[in-house]
């Protein structure tokens, strides 16, 4: 084995394996979620952590209409590393800019699950008769929100936004169950991972702005490890059917 690429949803889990691949010489990269920067090499994110995270809460902004209600934040797992700096960062950026939003309560865990999103958003609705809008951060996490708001009717009522794939989304999209999904190319963004790799391995330099066949120009920071893939993409009711991921 020459590399080893992981995405943990438990980082801490994987760092005495990661570590013993390293001093044995293997290559280690992290990518989609960061791993223990202690023992990672490269590590390849699809964007930039703070944009994606304040994009959000600005795409529930405006599918609520109103900078201010109640509304409620969904992830995958609390021990996923990516979901919390994008949560961490949309809360800091609401407290600043849109103070009169109210999260009802602490980030809800839905396992990476359709289904636990679901469930979930239905006794948030029970809970909270008043509920504005719902961020799903996690792919599953807000179509399963999607699904329990179109159940009860209240697509003129909760907005719901996330990350989301646009073959899941489309559907809810068309219904306005969700409003806005953003997300990136998980199939470029495991290009890019295998082709920094590769590079790294055969001993080429790896830079800011470096061109990548079908990803792109690519940012790499002054710290020369974590590389940006690129900003989001939104998906709509009117361009959702012009992905096929």
């Amino acid at each position: 084995v020459d590399a080893i690429c992981v995405a943990p949803n438990d980082p801490a889990a994987l760092t005495p394996v990661l570590r013993r691949a390293r001093d044995r010489g293997i290559l280690v990269m992290d990518w989609d979620t960061p791993a223990d920067p202690s023992v990672v090499e490269i590590s390849v994110h699809q964007i930039d952590d703070k944009v994606f995270g304040e994009h959000m809460w600005d795409l529930l902004v405006e599918a609520m209409g109103t900078d201010e209600g109640e509304y409620a934040v969904l992830t995958g797992g609390l021990a996923a590393a990516n979901l919390n700096t994008w949560i961490d960062y949309g809360l800091a950026y609401a407290k600043e800019k849109y103070p009169n939003l109210k999260l009802v309560t602490e980030r809800i865990p839905t396992d990476e699950k359709q289904q636990e999103a679901y469930r979930k958003t239905l006794d948030l609705l029970r809970a909270y008769p008043n509920l504005k809008g719902i961020i799903g951060v996690s792919t599953p996490a807000p179509i399963g929100a999607a699904q329990a708001v179109e159940e009860r009717g209240l697509q003129d009522k909760v907005a719901v936004v996330g990350s989301a794939l646009p073959t899941d989304s489309a559907p809810y999209l068309k219904t306005g169950a969700l409003d806005t999904a953003t997300l990136w190319d998980p199939g470029k963004l495991g290009y890019l991972t295998v082709y920094l790799a590769v590079e790294r391995l055969e001993g080429r330099e790896i830079y800011d702005g470096m061109e990548v066949p079908n990803v792109g120009k690519i940012t790499v920071w002054d710290d020369g490890r974590t590389v940006i893939m690129g900003p989001p993409t939104d998906f709509t009711a009117e361009n959702a059917h012009l992905y096929d991921f």
